[in-house]
């Protein structure tokens, strides 16, 4: 039985870690804008959700 191969990469990352990156840049900015206006607590979500789930999830997948 012959076992699926997955097709070979053509960069370091694949695309959806190049997405997932990006969109962890763009959560990273936003929370510091968010932070710098004076608007702590949702500053302070962005960073956690961009720097403890996006940034990891683009790194692991």
């Amino acid at each position: 039985m012959p076992e699926s191969v997955a097709p070979p990469r053509r960069g370091l990352l694949a695309r959806r870690n190049v997405i997932l990156l990006g969109a962890a840049v763009v959560t990273l900015g936003a929370g510091y804008g968010l932070l710098a206006s004076g608007q702590a607590s949702a500053g302070a979500v962005l960073l956690v959700v961009g720097y403890c789930v996006l940034f990891p999830l683009g790194i692991a997948l």
